[in-house]
């Protein structure tokens, strides 16, 4: 009896100081946020403070008031529109009952909270060796990670990608009686923003039939509940709203970092235009779902994850800044566990390439005019190279569970 007083005794010291070392952690990750929330919620003027949270608000709002939800523009000097499925106007809908001030701050928090979340599942070989200081590990590793370009850019904004991350990774690497369900969780993010379309794609060409199941009728039980709630503005959403690019802003501008981007920035005739990137878009998503198929090969989930998310960025009419969000999910799978050492390299070398805001650069080395203008247009699409060469390195230092890629076994059996 005494011998089993002393291991439960043991054993609620090691939680309570594995509690302990994660609530210092938490706390290393917000005094490392705490600079860039100040920038974006204390110091940014009110005109810009949180626009894509007051547009995710006011669809909210529209429902509850019967506003038309694909005609309502936020207010001057802004005008943005809504563009996203009407499921995420009904699930903003908490926000329009809060005032805007509070709903800034809670979305921070939250988005904070999920990049923990995202942290803790990507990093989680590396987060295992620090044993039972992992906790502040995840802090650490956490507040690296809150300074790269994108996840700031979310913040600034207010923007939904720390959601889809989340939604997807906990998704694809949840195993045991949960994995079952494995596919749901994509299927409730397709329904929010459509570009994690791009695992069902995935899940179509890795013939995870279980996978693809479950998040097309997930997708598809959300709409046509939405559709029952919201008739009009699904009708719209779907007729209307989704077919118009020009409702996403100017399209050629820095922040646009997919391929489409990058080929209206090289300002052809609109036939040259249309041709260049629908070659690109397939070479794209050619090469991006080859590599997300070999994660899956290697039994990497979260590599798989970040190549998916990768082809997102790339493939979609429109990615901003913030929609390489992915991109903490791709060093993840980079690092593993840290080994070999050339794995930690890369993995650190992507992070910190990611901390420059690439695009920003770019457009102010094209209005300065002093490098040649073909150097300040490469550098414009910074992160558009950092998604490519990426994908390279994924399929490069990924390795499987044994070290040798499950793919080329399979061939070898095969002669």
């Amino acid at each position: 009896m005494r011998a089993g007083r002393r291991v439960r005794v043991r054993q609620d010291r090691g939680v309570r100081a594995r509690r302990g070392w994660q609530l210092l952690g938490v706390l290393v990750l917000l005094l490392a946020a705490a600079p860039i929330v100040h920038r974006y919620l204390l110091a940014q003027p009110q005109d810009q403070w949180q626009v894509d949270l007051e547009v995710y608000r006011e669809a909210g709002r529209s429902l509850l008031i019967g506003r038309p939800v694909y005609q309502f523009e936020t207010e001057v000097p802004q005008l943005l529109p809504f563009t996203y499925p009407t499921f995420s106007a009904v699930l903003a809908i908490p926000l329009a009952l809060v005032p805007f001030a509070v709903a800034g701050w809670a979305w921070t928090l939250f988005q904070l909270a999920l990049l923990w979340v995202t942290v803790g599942i990507a990093f989680a070989p590396l987060l295992r060796r620090a044993g039972r200081f992992a906790g502040l590990a995840q802090g650490v590793v956490a507040a690296a990670c809150v300074w790269i370009s994108p996840v700031g850019e979310g913040i600034r904004f207010g923007q939904v990608n720390a959601v889809l991350v989340a939604l997807c990774l906990v998704d694809l690497t949840r195993s045991g009686r949960f994995g079952r369900g494995r596919g749901v969780l994509v299927g409730l993010a397709v329904a929010i923003k459509l570009t994690p379309g791009v695992f069902l794609l995935h899940f179509l060409l890795t013939r995870q039939w279980r996978e693809l199941r479950n998040a097309v009728a997930a997708a598809v039980a959300v709409t046509l509940g939405t559709f029952a709630l919201a008739p009009e503005a699904s009708a719209e959403y779907w007729t209307s709203a989704l077919l118009s690019s020009d409702r996403l802003g100017p399209n050629a501008g820095s922040s646009n970092q997919s391929l489409r981007g990058f080929v209206l920035r090289l300002y052809l005739s609109a036939g040259e235009t249309t041709v260049l990137w629908a070659v690109l878009a397939l070479l794209g998503a050619a090469g991006g779902l080859l590599v997300a198929r070999e994660m899956h090969l290697r039994g990497s989930r979260v590599g798989e994850v970040a190549a998916c998310g990768m082809v997102a960025v790339l493939v979609s009419p429109v990615s901003w800044l913030h929609h390489l969000h992915w991109g903490v999910v791709v060093v993840g799978a980079l690092v593993g566990a840290g080994r070999p050492l050339h794995r930690a390299v890369v993995g650190a070398l992507a992070l910190v390439t990611l901390w420059v805001a690439w695009p920003w650069h770019g457009a102010n080395l094209l209005a300065a005019g002093q490098v040649p203008e073909v150097l300040a247009r490469a550098v414009q699409s910074g992160d558009l190279w950092w998604a490519c060469l990426v994908l390279v390195a994924l399929w490069r230092v990924v390795p499987t569970r044994d070290g040798k890629s499950q793919l080329a076994t399979e061939r070898s059996l095969s002669v």
